[in-house]
């Protein structure tokens, strides 16, 4: 029974306290009824005896003379051998239960027996003191060590952040964990990195062992589309609930793929050829502000994903909130594939805005597939890789088939960890908002920061936090000190990149660089953007192969998405 009691969380052991108080309390009666002294009937033992369980069952008088303790005359007389006892056949608890109902708390009941005369107690204060001598509660989490000792640890166990972020400041990660809705896989998509194969990426990124590799490697016709990869180009997997990979597409050229996908992580990998026969169809779509952007922008027939990409790519650069006016026009040249009438794959190639507050022009560059404007300055904010000035050594990298420290199993390591002494101080990676700063007792202090760009970030196991939630960053900005703090092996900072709500290897992702174009690439981008320009200004003239649609005006407003 203690070692259950011991094995309780701390708040259950303080909860079940009054209770195992009354339970002791009661069975301490119970067992004082049940012995009978039949060679001294004058001294036989009631129910309500005043005498102790110590006194009646463990001690004797012959005890104390042996010890040389002196007895009082009450307790010379109560004393009685354990040997001399007998159970009694029948116990009447009926004047016991009455009382013990009629005390509405322990401590209160505890006081008035404690207090009262010794031959009407119904419990001696001896006895209470034996039965409130209760294991005391356990601190199931240690104190903070700031030692540097055995630098370079890792988390002590493992936890997920799979699900949004919940910017309420609630402490517990299990809050973030839980979700009611239903999970969808989502497409998700990965550059390729210098040094990358597709053994360790799989491994690192996709959640497979060697047996699902060789296996995909033995069902793809053409093995050279994973085994000889260019850096730059990408691939979309297809993850489930637990990390485990559903689909794999990848493409040899643009046009023709490999489809590659099981219906669940103990199935068979199939695949199904991709071809993509049609030509890219481009149209234009135009329109003007009325009440919110999103809004605008879909009445003029673009698709919620493109509606979406469209907003997410002017808001680098413009704030609708505080620069967008009712009356604004903005233009959008759209490239699909269509199949059977319906665009697939539809990218933006070119968009502008013409407003009262800002005008915008933005191009996409085919060479890294990302917009500048006509000068050739990118929209993307600098992302600096590491989060701190300096080398220090990986101590466990980014692993989806980690084997855990302590357990030996295989336990996803959803970040990277760096062997840093306590104290180093880490910075912000890139310009951004502070969403979290928390204590917590598995990831110790730990600080969410949103960046600009859509992605976010996470430092765990912290000594010391040097911002506060809602605050603004800057790239460069030191932002805590790295420490030892919550669950871990040893002192290190365990970090992390979130895109689209799932953490990825932050030493691979693709991270957009804030450096403008220069020399021949500037030159090529812009021989390709005068097209793109062209089809902007002429958005007035009536071309087939230019699809055009206005917004009806609607009621002014100055509100945004």
């Amino acid at each position: 029974m203690l070692r259950i009691f011991h094995s309780l969380p701390r708040t259950h052991k303080l909860l079940l306290l009054p209770v195992a108080t009354m339970v002791t309390v009661l069975g301490t009666q119970k067992i004082i009824g049940v012995f009978d002294a039949s060679e001294n009937p004058q001294n036989q033992l009631p129910v309500a005896a005043t005498s102790t369980l110590s006194q009646s069952i463990i001690s004797s008088a012959s005890e104390n003379s042996a010890a040389g303790k002196p007895s009082s005359s009450q307790d010379s007389t109560d004393d009685i051998p354990l040997a001399q006892l007998k159970p009694l056949e029948v116990v009447d608890v009926s004047h016991i239960i009455p009382r013990a109902e009629a005390d509405d708390e322990i401590p209160s009941a505890i006081q008035s027996h404690v207090a009262a005369p010794a031959e009407s107690s119904v419990i001696r204060s001896d006895v209470l003191k034996l039965a409130m001598h209760l294991p005391e509660v356990d601190q199931d989490i240690a104190a903070d060590s700031d030692s540097n000792d055995n630098v370079g640890g890792t988390s002590y166990e493992d936890w997920s952040f799979d699900n949004s972020l919940d910017p309420s400041g609630d402490t517990e990660l299990g809050d973030e964990i839980a979700s009611d809705e239903k999970y969808v896989p989502k497409w998700q998509s990965y550059t390729i990195q210098s040094g990358d194969s597709f053994a360790l990426t799989a491994e690192r990124t996709l959640g497979l062992g060697y047996r699902d590799v060789m296996q995909i490697l033995d069902t793809v016709p053409d093995k050279k589309v994973l085994t000889r990869w260019r850096v730059g180009r990408s691939f979309d997997y297809k993850l489930d609930e637990n990390g485990q990979l559903l689909a794999l597409r990848v493409m040899k050229n643009p046009r023709d793929g490999y489809l590659i996908e099981r219906s669940d992580e103990t199935a068979e990998f199939a695949y199904s050829p991709i071809e993509k026969a049609t030509e890219a169809t481009q149209r234009m779509f135009s329109g003007t502000v009325s009440g919110s952007f999103a809004l605008s922008a879909q009445s003029t027939g673009l698709s919620s994903s493109e509606v979406s990409e469209l907003t997410h790519i002017l808001s680098k650069k413009l704030d609708f909130r505080r620069d967008a006016r009712a009356g604004d026009q903005f233009q959008v040249l759209v490239e699909s594939d269509m199949i059977d009438g319906k665009p697939m794959d539809s990218r933006i190639l070119a968009a502008q805005y013409e407003g009262q507050r800002m005008d915008l022009t933005v191009l996409r560059n085919s060479a890294d597939d990302r917009f500048y404007t006509p000068d050739g300055n990118s929209l993307d904010p600098a992302f600096n890789r590491y989060p701190f000035e300096g080398h220090y050594r990986i101590s466990s990298p980014f692993n989806l088939r980690r084997h855990h420290p302590v357990t030996g199993r295989i336990a996803p390591h959803k970040g990277t960890d760096f062997a840093m002494r306590t104290g180093t101080p880490v910075d912000a990676p890139a310009d951004g908002i502070v969403e979290r700063v928390v204590n917590h007792p598995l990831a110790g202090k730990y600080i969410v920061i949103r960046h600009d760009n859509g992605y976010v970030t996470r430092y765990l196991h912290l000594s010391k936090a040097l911002v506060k939630p809602g605050q603004r960053v800057k790239m460069g900005q030191e932002i805590a000190l790295s420490g030892n703090t919550g669950r871990t092996t040893g002192p290190h900072l365990h970090y992390e990149i979130l895109v689209n709500n799932h953490q990825v290897d932050a030493m691979r992702v693709a991270l957009p660089e804030a450096q403008s174009l220069t020399g021949e690439a500037l030159a090529t981008f812009k021989r390709e953007s005068e097209d793109l320009l062209a089809k902007l200004d002429q958005h007035g003239d009536n071309e087939p192969a230019i699809a055009r649609v206005d917004v009806d005006k609607q009621k002014s407003s100055d509100d945004s998405i």
